[in-house]
């Protein structure tokens, strides 16, 4: 009984590890000259979403808030990574697998602590007028 549980759970964190490559591969096909119009604007609504402080469900809601994070988010990649030509997502794989892990973390730290600066400096320009 714990077999099939325990498979169930594997492929689940094998699917969530392959989407999280593939959003960093989706930056660096954002780059690409190749990839058509549709895709650039869904992918970058993408990106706006998930950075964004304002969600489709709130996540103080107990259990359904954070809903949007584990399934539209995820759906929505699936969803990009389909418009995307099968080279051009190739080439951006293949450029966000030669990224050291150290440089990723330090660049996502990095990008959310410039989010969280520019959000308290409005938040302290607004006080200020």
């Amino acid at each position: 009984m714990i077999s099939w549980w325990r498979r169930g759970w594997q492929a689940i964190e094998q699917r969530a590890r392959a989407l999280r490559a593939d959003s960093l591969a989706l930056f660096f096909a954002l780059a690409d000259p190749r990839l058509p119009r549709l895709a650039r604007w869904l992918v970058w609504g993408i990106v706006a979403y998930a950075l964004s402080p304002i969600d489709l469900i709130p996540d103080f809601i107990p259990v359904i808030g954070f809903l949007d994070e584990l399934i539209l988010l995820p759906l929505a990649i699936a969803f990009a990574i389909r418009l995307i030509p099968a080279s051009v997502m190739a080439d951006a794989r293949a450029r966000a697998s030669a990224q050291p892990q150290r440089v990723k973390l330090i660049a996502g730290a990095l990008l959310i602590g410039l989010v969280w600066l520019g959000l308290v400096g409005l938040i302290g320009w607004y006080w200020l007028d």
